[in-house]
């Protein structure tokens, strides 16, 4: 899998890709990341890559030339065709990225990532090469390379070999091996800790009974916190009987 980042500040990749425990998708190539500048594909002594908004208003744009001989050189290296590898450009109109998007990415071939920049890209090149627009949700960041970040982490942490449990990710928020539910809270020693015990059923050794604790845990987090996965995993039918009662006995808020 490639992902190839079309970015002006390049730098800010290098410490992400060399720290943290998905480094080693980076360092097994498991996940192969690419950097491209589009200042090195813009023309005049200045290299030039944006300018001012046409109708006036504040900030800049960047310019649709430097960033389609970029991307050209992208596809050239690269080899493929724009089905097989995407180009993707966050920005706050895209859909917000979710668990499932991230699972189709971490089983495909890669994508193209554009990380936009002041007050955003020609419209022009977006409706020419843009193939997908994502969002991490309703607010604004100073650029696109935060959330390439978060796509790659997002992805890199699927891998096989990444995490050193292989496990560990199914059990995570939003997984289907959770029917979608948000993950149960964790304890760890001491047993207690400033007059807080840790709840008597994961000390029970009973293997039935940590795991019913853990799924109503489950349950009523997301009933409280994010109800539309309960309607979900309803319509999905993924919700026992057992579960049902539960729900139905937990107080309004």
């Amino acid at each position: 899998m490639r992902f190839d980042i079309i970015t002006l500040f390049p730098e800010l990749f290098e410490p992400f890709l060399k720290s943290g425990v998905t480094r080693r998708a980076y360092e097994t190539a498991a996940v192969m990341v690419r950097l491209w500048n589009p200042r090195e594909f813009a023309q005049g002594n200045y290299r030039r890559v944006d300018d001012r908004p046409f109708g006036g208003g504040p900030g800049m744009v960047m310019m649709a030339e430097p960033l389609l001989v970029c991307l050209n050189a992208i596809r050239s290296d690269r080899n493929q065709t724009r089905e097989e590898a995407p180009l993707l450009l966050f920005s706050p109109t895209g859909e917000v990225m979710c668990h499932a998007a991230v699972q189709r990415w971490s089983d495909s071939a890669g994508a193209v990532l554009l990380c936009g920049r002041y007050e955003g890209v020609d419209q022009r090149f977006i409706d020419k090469h843009v193939d997908l627009q994502i969002s991490l949700g309703d607010f604004v960041l100073s650029g696109g390379e935060l959330a390439a970040m978060a796509l790659l982490d997002a992805v890199a942490r699927l891998q096989p070999g990444v995490l050193n449990d292989q496990g560990s990710h199914q059990l995570d928020s939003f997984n289907p091996a959770l029917d979608g539910l948000l993950d149960c809270p964790h304890y760890t020693r001491p047993e207690v800790w400033e007059g807080e015990s840790v709840p008597a059923e994961l000390l029970s050794g009973h293997h039935l009974h940590i795991e019913r604790w853990r799924r109503d845990q489950r349950l009523m987090l997301t009933a409280r916190l994010r109800p539309e996965l309960i309607e979900a995993a309803r319509d999905a039918q993924r919700l026992t009987p057992e579960d049902e009662s539960l729900l139905a006995s937990q107080k309004p808020l």
